[in-house]
Formats: C-alpha cells, structure tokens, sequence
C-alpha cells in the first residue's frame, strides 16, 4: 500500500456503508492504483482525512454513500483546496444517487473512472457555510431517515425519505416558513413564498421527481427549489402516488430555479439533510458556488440533462 508519504492521492473508505461487502473490493482496487487508504471509523473523520489530505494529494477519493461524498467535499473545502484537489466517487452506499448522475455505475467503474474518465468543474451548494453536491431536504426527521429501509432508498431515492417520514411519524407538523430566492437567469426577480409546507427540498444536482435518477443541472449555477405545501398531503398515499405527485405540475408544487435562497422558520428550528448529514438551524442561507469541484465524471454524464444531447466525451475538461 502507498504510504502517506508518497502517495499524492487518497482514498476515504467508509467500511459500513450500503451493504457492506465493498470493503475487500475497494482496498484490493485502491491498492493496485497507489491510493493511501484510511478507513473511517467514527463521525468526523471523512472530514478530517480530507481536509488533511488536501493540502499535498492532487485526488482524494470518497469510497461510501452520498454522506461519505459530502463529509469529502467539506474536508477539501475546509482545507480551502478545492481549486488544486480533484474530489473523486467510488459508490458504495445504498442509492448511489449522486454517482450515478455523473455516470459512474458501480465500485469496478468509479475506479476507471478516475483513471480514464474526463474531468468536469460541477458546481457546489453551501448552506450555512457548510458544502453538499447533491440535495439539501428540510422537514426530514433523524429518526425518520434512520428508519428508511436499503430498498425504499434504493427505489425512489431521497424521496424514500419523504415517504417514510409520513409514514413513521404520523400526524406531520407542517413547516410555517418564509423562502426568498434571489434573481435568477433570464432576468428572473427575487421572488418570495410564505405558508405551510410539508418538505423544501434544494437540489444541486438532484432534481425533484419520481424517477431516482433524476438529475439537475449541475454546472449553471442553479438550484433547483422544490416546496411541497401543506395542502398535498393528502395526495401523498404510498410509493407510486409519491412519484406521481412530484412528476407532475400541481398547484401544491411550488419550483424555483435560483443561484441563492434565504429559508427562514417562522417557530421552531428545521432538520435539514444535506446529502444525509443532518443540519438543524431557524433561519438558512443557500448559495452555489459555480464550477467549483473538479470531478471525474462517466461516459453517461450529461451537464444539461434536458438538452438532449450527450457530452462530447472525448472532449477537453470544462475547467
């Protein structure tokens, strides 16, 4: 195994992620590629082994869930790194989701991913000065999101949560807040949204609907904003109608697409998961930092999925 010394890259394995049975397979496929290898073993240290990391490895490389890949990122961030250090995934939790939007399909490919694929600058979000890729969701329980079996997860993605939370916790509190985005593209003003809503959910490269792949935009400096008010709740009766509802136009589906936002709790303090690290604070301050993470992305990888076209891939970088 590469010694810290030598090796200007690193690989940050969380062994408990998804079903477990990665670890074998990721340290014998690190190993032969001169990765150093430290294992997680306690909350905190994906964070502290990037940020570490980061000052003298060209590649740090999350081997986990989405959680694995966001305590990454921070720890790059947190070592003000991210312009010099390429953050790589090797999937191994449960959905995957964000892997698999930047077209990386499994342990075996993320590994000749980072070897032969291309590298694109994404953009980042920070909320509360704290970093996530994928999607920030308020509303969401700690217990409820404990509870959300491997194969919801699996099916519908970060909307497992949603359904599992209606679900477990039974007559849901709604959410009286206050959301303000900030003027977006196409000369888009500042708009404002006050009520009672069920869930808010801030997709960076996650967008909002049924299908689990569903992906966003993820180098336009765009959020995409999705409040689901109070009033559908009653629409939310099981996995397909779940689906249903966030696939379609609903007067109860309120969407935004926005560089910043400001979500401000009108009573008590709100948990909100960013990429299933959980955050809980009254008042939220959103930003994208534009193509700011350097990422080696998958032949699949589309930047704009509603263009219709594939990425040129044999391309140069975007950066």
């Amino acid at each position: 195994m590469a010694s810290a010394e030598s090796s200007d890259r690193l690989l940050v394995l969380n062994p408990v992620s998804g079903s477990g049975d990665h670890v074998d397979t990721v340290v014998e496929l690190a190993d032969e590629r001169g990765f150093e290898i430290r294992r997680t073993a306690e909350g905190g240290d994906a964070t502290r082994f990037a940020r570490e990391a980061a000052p003298d490895a060209d590649l740090v490389a999350a081997a986990g869930g989405d959680g694995t890949l966001n305590a990454v990122v921070n720890g790059v961030a947190a070592a003000d790194e991210l312009e010099t250090t390429t953050v790589a995934v090797v999937p191994a939790g449960t959905g995957n989701n964000f892997a698999t939007n930047i077209g990386i399909r499994g342990i075996e490919h993320g590994f000749t991913v980072i070897e032969e694929g291309q590298r694109r600058a994404i953009d980042i979000a920070t909320a509360n000065g704290r970093a996530f890729v994928n999607s920030c969701v308020g509303g969401i329980t700690a217990e409820a999101s404990g509870e959300t079996s491997a194969e919801s997860k699996a099916e519908l993605g970060v909307l497992a949560y949603v359904k599992n939370t209606l679900e477990t916790v039974g007559e849901f509190d709604s959410l009286p807040l206050r959301v303000e985005t900030a003027p977006g593209p196409d000369g888009e003003t500042a708009r404002a949204w006050e009520g009672e809503a069920l869930f808010v959910l801030i997709g960076n490269c996650r967008r909002f609907t049924g299908a689990r792949t569903a992906q966003a935009h993820v180098e336009d400096g765009l959020l995409e904003v999705t409040i689901v008010e109070d009033a559908a709740a009653t629409n939310l009766v099981g996995g397909a109608a779940l689906e249903g509802l966030f696939g379609q136009d609903s007067t109860h589906i309120v969407r935004r697409r926005t560089p910043s936002l400001a979500i401000e709790s009108r009573e008590d303090s709100v948990e909100y998961s960013l990429d299933g690290e959980m955050l809980e604070t009254e008042t939220l301050h959103l930003e994208t930092d534009a193509e700011t993470l350097t990422i080696p992305v998958g032949e699949d990888y589309q930047p704009d999925p509603d263009g219709g076209e594939l990425w040129p891939f044999e391309g140069p970088t975007n950066r």
